[in-house]
């Protein structure tokens, strides 16, 4: 199996290079790279081109344009990136009768109610972003031969993410205020490289399992509740914090005005996957404390590799 993943220094992409690599040759490629292949996705004809020259029996796309709030100003470089660079791999996968594995997200539900949303809900973006995604979920169906993955609240060891932000702000303040009225379920990057894996291997004997999935990690929380999940176990990790456990005020989403609306509720049903591939998801704190446990109090600064706006 011959893998062609864009994307790879993203939080996605950098647990990709690790969880595909048993699969078969993997050529990855980002934003920056220099040379023969383009990993740019304003370049449409350069990605194109790469695909041409690669020949891969599976594309794997971990790229996205994933600034929300600065996607309500520059919806056209947003929709580049996640709308029509999709697009473009999703034919060229189609024209090799290769596999097209693509990344969405809860945002394209309008967040409302309070159960979790299946594959087949209506959907409803409320902003630039969720618009951008929905638009590139359709182009990536385009191919036949497509796993599409809907996720939420992603985190990882590196790259800018809630988890870092968090502790940051805990080792610099005395008092936070964190928004407790927005439910979902934080996922680890490393849990969705390993089940695109599972599934790739899968649907090599079982291509009937093509299709779209909710994929998330077990369970559910506010933005809040993380929060303190957070710093209550980065403080028994060991790491130095001066924000007290009672000093965590939980506030309305409307208390913090952002350009682009959240949804309240990014709750995804995954009975769909775990039905398909015989998977256990495990609850949101294993991958959360887990994380915290072995990363070095150092890496608290901020190690954003490439620009966080392109990728996921």
């Amino acid at each position: 199996m011959k893998i062609l993943l864009f994307g790879k220094n993203g939080q996605l992409g950098w647990e990709l290079q690790r969880s595909l690599a048993p699969l078969g040759e993997s050529v990855a490629v980002d934003f920056d790279t220099q040379g023969a292949l383009c990993g740019d996705f304003t370049d449409l004809a350069g990605i194109a081109e790469t695909v041409r020259r690669v020949a891969p029996q599976v594309i794997v796309n971990a790229a996205a344009y994933t600034a929300v709030d600065k996607a309500e100003s520059e919806p056209e470089l947003a929709r580049s990136i996640n709308a029509q660079a999709p697009a473009v791999l999703a034919e060229a996968a189609e024209r090799l009768g290769a596999w097209f594995v693509h990344y969405s997200t809860d945002y394209v539900f309008d967040g409302g109610g309070t159960l979790p949303r299946v594959e087949t809900d209506p959907t409803g973006p409320l902003s630039v972003y969720g618009r951008t995604k929905l638009e590139g979920e359709y182009a990536a169906a385009r191919c036949a031969k497509h796993l599409i993955f809907r996720t939420s609240w992603v985190y990882a060891a590196r790259g800018a993410n809630f988890v870092r932000t968090m502790l940051r702000l805990a080792a610099e303040r005395d008092d936070l205020r964190v928004i407790d009225d927005q439910i979902g379920a934080p996922t680890g990057a490393d849990l969705l490289a390993d089940v695109t894996a599972h599934a790739l291997r899968a649907v090599e004997s079982q291509p009937r399992l093509a299709g779209l999935y909710h994929l998330t990690a077990g369970g559910e929380t506010s933005w809040h509740a993380y929060a303190c999940f957070v710093i209550e176990e980065a403080r028994r990790a060991g790491h130095p914090l001066r924000v007290a456990a009672d000093r965590i005020e939980a506030i309305p989403g409307s208390a913090y005005p952002t350009p682009a609306r959240r949804p309240a509720n990014s709750r995804l049903d995954t009975g769909k996957l775990r039905k398909a591939f015989g998977l256990y998801l495990p609850d949101w704190r294993v991958g959360v404390r887990r994380l915290l446990d072995e990363w070095p109090v150092a890496s608290l600064e901020e190690r954003t590799p490439g620009s966080v706006r392109r990728e996921r």
